[in-house]
């Protein structure tokens, strides 16, 4: 714990952001640095309560050790916080920035209070030891001969990697985009997580002996165009190879599948108009806006404009947040967010209890930005789009609505009815479809014969010898959102670090290295 009155004496206050209308103007990151001072009574405010819920099923996924690096930063002991901090988690850096932070959803201090800040301490923590100079790479003493080959380098493909290279196997990690990070690099924009950060980690496991293929598709020719990064990549000059996957399973003594769920969910397939022009994908957005901002600074103008434009975006979340960051970046004329649930209480409802994650309304940076730009939260809630308006010329000009009533389910159909005398025409010029994912991409898993869950497609495994992330076929492993579907970074990183103690005792026949739910800081539990 920090101090032992500190939740009396203090009052939650979170690290700011940047102002809103100044942080328009750019793409860099919109946190900002909190005085020391600052940490330290924030995290003199993680009281003693007993059973840390912040570590629990509803709260960390990669069981980090919140109370105790709360209690270095009040007392300034950094160099022991970030120690403490990295026997969990691989990359604070990322996790400080753009998680959602269960943990303190989960905060016994909010029962009654609002939760101690543990997202900006960490946040803080790593920052800090970047600083100092505390963050190193660190090559094993010894190799063990064993060859791991990974397909896929978002977090969870970087956290197996990185936990499998600290035992000494030799790790390559291949990813079919012209830089490594996965969803950490095209996914999130730069505002969030700048791209400066996810290649100095990069660097740093370079350093350490993992190796590094890009613009590398694992899989089949004839079925690449099925990928949107691909396409990107090619679209610009990316030198694409395509390798079988099943030649890397000969080469290596284990497949790491890490591809995550980026085949995307379209539930406006059947809507009348869809094929218009100027209705896109969020990731193609994202991707492109973010491929071209680190190649040209933007000036080449190889992505998807939004100034000048009326903007819908269809469904909500971090990518429908997202996407409304970046169209006002662009200088839109409007964006407008349709939300399919109804708007959620401002604090938590009866069937909403701690320690659940609180579903309630906040306003996220990009919201807060339309704010204060526009006036405005840019979210309108319980709204199914029904057809898409042509301008005439094939591209779109409109999108037509209906309100719909959750309290009203339709017997044999949607669990909502749509409510009459609601019908709505907004104009748009660009719309954006943030629906969320339905699984990976399987034509890879098709090769090398993995079998599926049903009905989203997922990779299926089996709790056998060698835990959950074993496949039907011998040596191949999967881990991440193409194993438990679309997440969050830090599950990510909880089924990279997982899948890395399996593999390590599928080689080696047992295993030393830590994992969400089966070691706590390298000891087994129960030990």
């Amino acid at each position: 714990m920090g101090k032992p009155t500190g939740f009396l004496e203090f009052e939650r206050e979170v690290v700011p952001y940047r102002d809103p209308l100044e942080r328009l103007e750019d793409y860099g990151e919109i946190n900002t640095t909190p005085p020391e001072s600052h940490l330290q009574t924030q995290g003199a405010r993680c009281m003693d309560c007993g059973v840390p819920f912040c570590q629990s099923g509803n709260g960390c996924p990669i069981d980090n050790l919140i109370p105790e690096w709360n209690h270095l930063v009040y007392q300034k002991r950094w160099k022991e916080a970030i120690d403490r901090l990295h026997k969990t988690n691989n990359f604070p850096e990322f996790t400080g920035r753009v998680c959602p932070a269960p943990c303190e959803g989960s905060c016994v201090l909010g029962i009654t209070n609002p939760p101690v800040t543990i997202k900006n301490i960490e946040n803080t923590i790593i920052n800090r030891a970047f600083e100092e100079g505390w963050v190193t790479s660190s090559e094993p003493g010894e190799r063990t001969g064993k060859k791991v080959a990974i397909v896929g380098s978002g977090p969870a493909g970087l956290a197996a990697a990185d936990q499998l290279n600290k035992v000494g196997h030799e790790v390559t990690v291949f990813e079919r985009a012209d830089r490594i990070g996965g969803l950490l690099m095209y996914g999130i924009p730069n505002m969030k997580l700048e791209k400066d950060v996810v290649d100095r980690r990069v660097n740093l496991m370079r350093e350490a002996g993992i190796k590094f293929v890009t613009c590398a598709h694992v899989g089949s020719k004839e079925d690449f165009v099925s990928g949107h990064m691909t396409q990107i990549m090619e679209e610009r000059g990316c030198e694409l190879q395509f390798i079988d996957p099943k030649d890397l399973l000969k080469e290596h003594d284990v497949l790491l599948m890490a591809t995550g769920a980026t085949k995307p969910f379209d539930p406006t397939g059947r809507n009348p108009g869809r094929d218009l022009q100027g209705i896109q994908f969020a990731m193609d957005f994202l991707t492109r806006n973010t491929k071209s901002l680190l190649d040209s600074n933007l000036e080449d103008e190889a992505y998807t404009s939004a100034k000048g434009k009326d903007v819908i975006v269809i469904g909500g979340g971090d990518t429908g947040a997202d996407c409304i960051g970046t169209s006002l970046r662009h200088g839109c004329n409007s964006v407008i967010n349709f939300e399919l649930l109804d708007k959620p209480p401002i604090e938590r409802a009866d069937n909403n209890p701690w320690p659940q994650w609180p579903r309630i309304y906040r306003l996220d940076y990009s919201h807060a930005e339309n704010k204060a730009k526009h006036g405005n939260d840019p979210r309108t809630y319980h709204i199914l789009a029904k057809e898409f308006v042509d301008d005439g010329s094939g591209h779109i000009k409109g999108v037509k609505t209906v309100e719909v009533d959750w309290s009203k389910p339709v017997e044999g159909g949607p669990p909502f009815s749509e409510v009459e005398g609601t019908e709505k025409e907004w104009p748009a010029d660009l719309v954006l479809l943030a629906t969320g994912f339905v699984g990976p991409e399987l034509e890879v898993g098709e090769m090398l014969g993995l079998e599926t869950q049903n009905p989203r497609g997922n990779w299926q495994t089996f709790t056998g010898e060698h835990g959950k992330f074993t496949t039907n076929v011998e040596g191949v492993f999967v881990a991440g959102d193409c194993r438990r579907g679309q997440s969050l970074v830090v599950w990510a990183i909880n089924e990279g670090r997982g899948a890395a103690r399996a593999i390590d005792e599928y080689l080696m026949g047992s295993s030393l290295l830590p994992a969400p739910g089966v070691t706590q800081g390298g000891v087994p539990v129960g030990a």
